[in-house]
């Protein structure tokens, strides 16, 4: 029996998961679409650009964050030079009770940067891929029938896209939903995830058998989504099928 403290962590990844995937879904696609754009410039060399940092370790990634959001890093340095440079924007933080340094880290919001920092390319590159193989006579079409810029968008990118979305969403919310090390780095701790406590029972209190059951838990979660994922995925071909015949 799984105590409600572990219901509550494995609710918490899950939200959690679902919030970063949902800000890598907005931020990502976009930027997917921008770069298939047929006005668009050097998309090989933008992509290699985004891809980039993934090259880098992925602690190395998620320190250099640290670095830059600790109390005596480089945004909270930025910051104090503003408010000397400006009394006036030193007052209006004073007014909203913020203190000589925000803190960034150690809370939520900073997990959720962290995982959407190193998750964001993996949203980005499989929508990326579907939208540039997209047949464009498909537009010219829609557009030769009337239809506006906006409506060839729902009607033709969006359900063609789809694949690249589900895979993108499978790519973020998986790791996402288990991770431990953005967590307990960015989280300070103060923000533990179901990743935390099976990593725990691995290694602190080598109770692998409730580290196993946990992990079978979160298994079992991940692949119900995944498989609603292929339901939705299903269902859209044939929607398209129907459209097209």
């Amino acid at each position: 029996m799984v105590e409600p403290t572990y219901l509550k962590l494995l609710i918490r990844s899950l939200r959690i998961a679902l919030v970063t995937t949902l800000i890598c879904l907005l931020l990502g696609y976009p930027v997917a679409l921008i770069l298939t754009g047929k006005d668009f410039r050097h998309p090989s060399l933008w992509m290699m650009l985004i891809i980039l940092p993934m090259w880098m370790n992925f602690l190395l990634r998620t320190y250099s964050w640290m670095s830059i959001l600790e109390n005596s890093g480089i945004l909270n340095s930025w910051i104090t030079a503003l408010r000397e440079a400006f009394p006036a924007f030193d007052t209006f933080l004073n007014d909203r009770g913020v203190g000589k340094k925000i803190i960034f880290l150690y809370n939520e919001n900073a997990v959720i940067l962290g995982m959407v920092y190193n998750y964001l390319s993996f949203m980005i590159m499989p929508i990326y891929t579907v939208i540039e193989k997209i047949d464009h006579s498909l537009l010219e079409a829609a557009s030769d029938l009337g239809a506006s810029p906006v409506k060839s968008f729902l009607r033709v990118t969006l359900p063609y896209s789809l694949p690249g979305v589900l895979e993108g969403v499978t790519m973020v919310f998986v790791p996402a939903v288990t991770t431990f090390v953005i967590s307990q780095l960015m989280g300070g701790g103060k923000v533990p995830l179901i990743g935390d406590i099976i990593q725990n029972q691995f290694g602190k209190s080598s109770d692998w058998h409730f580290g196993a059951s946990l992990s079978l838990l979160v298994m079992v979660v991940v692949l119900a989504f995944m498989r609603g994922l292929q339901r939705i995925d299903k269902e859209e071909k044939v929607q398209k099928e129907v459209r097209i015949f």
